[in-house]
């Protein structure tokens, strides 16, 4: 999962961004609102953790702008604005959840699970096929009935953008963009080596390849 990070405070963002990537998230990092705009234009996130006290463009402002746009990304508010009426003006203005500082990374990325449980229209924490299950909490994936499998981090974030839209055929390009942030080396073949490692996991059948365009796994059966 790709999440842009918008946080002007440098030892917060520095922990939070090495926290994200030790949770297999490809994460983004931008200090000022200008710039989360501007990168929103540019790239597709899955997320956007959002600070409010920003230099120049405010928080709030942010995801007006946002709003405002059409971008319908699922925004999570983290802010040390502990009052009402912050809050209120947040959540009635398009935020998806709202987190005050200081708090625990546990509970961020549960948070991060939740809201992206309820966009996608799901009640159960896990993410599946009716053949094919992973829990984005553990990252471990199974096959029907069979025993969990415990899957690195970079076989994780990929195998979670095919399961987000089971049936949705993804490229090289996009699942890169799942994989790596900025400033992450891409690594030769990455895609195909990760495909090969869980198909040899999970079944050699489970993740498709349509010729020419992409990968993919079955709709819900």
């Amino acid at each position: 999962m790709r999440v842009l990070l918008v946080e002007d405070d440098a030892m917060i963002g520095g922990v939070i961004q090495e926290a994200l990537r030790d949770a297999s998230h490809a994460a983004d990092w931008v200090r000022s609102g200008a710039t989360a705009l501007g990168s929103l234009a540019a790239q597709h996130y899955d997320l956007v953790l959002l600070d409010l006290g920003l230099p120049g463009k405010d928080g709030q402002d942010v995801l007006a702008a946002l709003r405002a746009k059409g971008n319908a990304v699922p925004v999570l508010i983290i802010t040390a604005r502990d009052g009402l009426d912050e809050r209120l003006r947040g959540l009635d203005g398009g935020a998806d959840d709202y987190l005050l500082k200081p708090f625990e990374m546990a509970e961020l990325l549960a948070r991060m699970r939740a809201v992206l449980r309820r966009k996608g229209g799901s009640g159960t924490p896990l993410l599946g096929n009716g053949v094919l299950t992973l829990d984005p909490a553990t990252r471990q994936a199974s096959v029907l009935d069979g025993a969990p499998v415990q899957l690195s981090h970079r076989e994780f974030s990929l195998l979670h953008a095919l399961l987000i839209r089971p049936g949705t055929i993804l490229s090289r390009s996009e699942l890169e963009d799942r994989i790596y942030g900025w400033g992450e080396e891409v690594e030769s073949n990455a895609v195909e080596y990760l495909i090969h490692a869980l198909r040899r996991k999970l079944g050699s059948e489970l993740i498709k390849n349509v010729r020419g365009v992409g990968w993919m796994v079955s709709r819900n059966v």
